[in-house]
């Protein structure tokens, strides 16, 4: 699965370039399954990221993206005079995304879920091209209304493709959609994610219980398994009066 030479380990990482998944990552995801696995073992080198990147046909700032963001996440530390080695066990957690559902239920709040609509249909153009998948593809459309106790907090539009994950109603109305489609198997592993602000329309304020021109948080998101496959296309609005985005930064 690897070849080890005079310069430390080449691991066997193939990348797909058609897909909507950044090469980095591609890269990053293998070398991360390779060394949880124990096929590239603990305390072990990399050969040198400007010869790994010719090895395995990827440009040197890909390769360097990828040994970097495992680096920032503990497998991997770069030495002065030695190189980058392997210095994780195996037992790490795969990195997951949360969801709001997620989110409130462990912070000891209360979800809530009311599906207002739920229909099969073909992706618009739109929402087809984000998720990198053919124009037409069948996907599951649903509108929901997330509480937070009996307070209203979020309206969310979500579409996942049919051949992903076959929802049902009831499913959705008593767990949260990431957590069905981590039983599914499409655990989200990477996403491109837009925040932004808007005022609320009069339906929108009907629906939160906000008064018109309310300001709102938006959300859009495009998520892919570490597969690479397109699992999910959401588009949500919150109430700016009960809910905020929270980033940690490092430099």
């Amino acid at each position: 699965m690897f070849e080890r030479t005079t310069g430390g380990y080449v691991p066997e990482v193939a990348v797909d370039r058609n897909s909507p998944v950044p090469l980095y990552f591609q890269v990053a995801t293998r070398l991360q399954q390779q060394i949880e696995s124990g096929e590239i073992p603990v305390g072990s080198r990399l050969e040198n990221e400007i010869e790994l990147a010719d090895r395995l046909g990827v440009s040197r700032p890909t390769m360097r993206s990828a040994i970097s963001y495992l680096v920032e996440r503990g497998l991997l530390i770069r030495k002065r005079g030695v190189g980058t080695m392997i210095v994780h066990p195996k037992v790490r957690r795969p990195v997951e995304l949360s969801s709001l559902y997620d989110d409130l239920a462990k912070s000891g709040r209360k979800p809530r879920t009311e599906v207002r609509l739920m229909e099969l249909k073909a992706a618009p153009d739109a929402i087809a091209e984000a998720l990198g998948i053919p124009f037409g593809s069948e996907i599951t459309w649903i509108e929901r209304l997330r509480y937070e106790g009996d307070e209203p907090l979020a309206i969310m539009h979500n579409a996942v493709p049919l051949d992903i994950l076959p929802l049902r109603r009831t499913d959705l109305e008593q767990k949260g959609l990431y957590e069905l489609l981590r039983g599914a198997g499409h655990a989200p592993r990477m996403a491109n994610q837009v925040v932004g602000a808007k005022a609320a329309t009069t339906a929108e304020a009907k629906i939160l219980g906000e008064n018109r021109g309310a300001p709102l948080l938006t959300m859009t998101r495009n998520a892919w398994d570490a597969a690479g496959h397109a699992v999910e296309y959401g588009s949500h609005v919150y109430r700016a009066s009960m809910y905020s985005f929270e980033l940690n930064l490092t430099s």
